[in-house]
């Protein structure tokens, strides 16, 4: 199977119709046809139930179908890359982050680290919660983690970049977004939003939290969720510092409490190049200069 066969598989499945997907790619129908029977043979299943209306996806043909827009987004992906290092870029640097806010300082730190290697780049790779099994599988350079993701990991390098304190947040019009400060007290008769994976250290607060007298809660299953529900007035939320994104949106209250969770960039033992050490190297340089690594 081939790229354009691929193409033509995933136009199929968004028209339903031989001769739009035909006229969509600039090929003849006959072509698409036969191009999805010789895929059919290849695999050993049948991806469309042909109808006297079109083609629909058979059950194994969804799954299939789902895939190769992944691999398709790849692709496109590693050609755009090889794009840009065939015109300017002899090596490259990938860093692997949850999300933009983990790393605030990044574009300042690229826009520094261009300035010294210009012949280097360095591309972000936004890969939600798979970012450190993709590290650990060798396909990123460095990765942003927790200390209890990486703590008991072998043949890493660990270089701490801040500690992240843990903050109420709430809608702007709220009253506790007046205050400095939050303590367990002020959360008296509010709903707190919990779960969502959150971090070992943040269970830890908002179970102690949770024990006092008059506080509720309501299970989310992710950050993005909660943040939903606090926009609903469904109730309010306790986060890292690093998942803010600094959109102004929502109030950030720094929570009254001891814990912090040390936030760090891992690269692998083996990985000694100079410019993964650099870039390294002025990432915690900007942290540094926040009191006490806190965010």
């Amino acid at each position: 199977m081939d790229t354009k066969q691929i193409d033509i598989i995933l136009e199929l499945s968004k028209t339903s119709n031989f001769n739009h997907a035909a006229e969509n790619l600039y090929v003849s129908q006959p072509t698409v046809t036969y191009q999805i029977n010789a895929v059919e043979k290849e695999i050993g299943f049948k991806i469309f139930e042909r109808t006297g209306k079109g083609a629909i996806p058979t059950p194994a043909g969804v799954e299939f179908i789902a895939s190769l827009r992944f691999i398709q987004e790849t692709i496109k992906r590693s050609i755009e890359q090889g794009q840009n290092f065939s015109k300017q870029f002899k090596s490259n640097v990938n860093i692997a982050l949850p999300s933009r806010s983990s790393i605030w300082y990044l574009p300042q730190a690229m826009e520094v680290f261009s300035q010294g290697q210009p012949s280097v780049s360095v591309t972000p790779i936004f890969d939600g919660s798979h970012s450190m099994d993709s590290f650990l599988r060798g396909e990123h350079d460095i990765v942003f983690a927790m200390l209890e993701q990486v703590k008991r990991i072998p043949d890493i390098t660990m270089h701490q970049l801040f500690k992240s304190r843990i903050y109420l947040v709430t809608k702007k019009e709220d009253p506790l977004a007046k205050k400095k400060l939050i303590t367990t007290r002020d959360l008296k008769n509010r709903t707190l939003l919990i779960g969502g994976g959150s971090p070992r250290t943040l269970n830890v607060v908002q179970q102690r939290v949770l024990s006092a007298t008059g506080i509720h809660y309501f299970n989310s299953p992710d950050h993005s969720t909660s943040l939903t529900y606090v926009a609903a007035q469904k109730g309010i939320v306790l986060a890292p510092g690093f998942l803010n994104d600094h959109t102004n949106e929502f109030a950030w209250t720094p929570f009254d409490c001891e814990e912090t969770i040390p936030c760090y960039l891992c690269t692998h033992n083996g990985d000694q190049r100079m410019e993964v050490l650099e870039l390294v190297s002025i990432l915690k340089s900007f942290y540094q200069k926040e009191a006490d690594f806190m965010v």
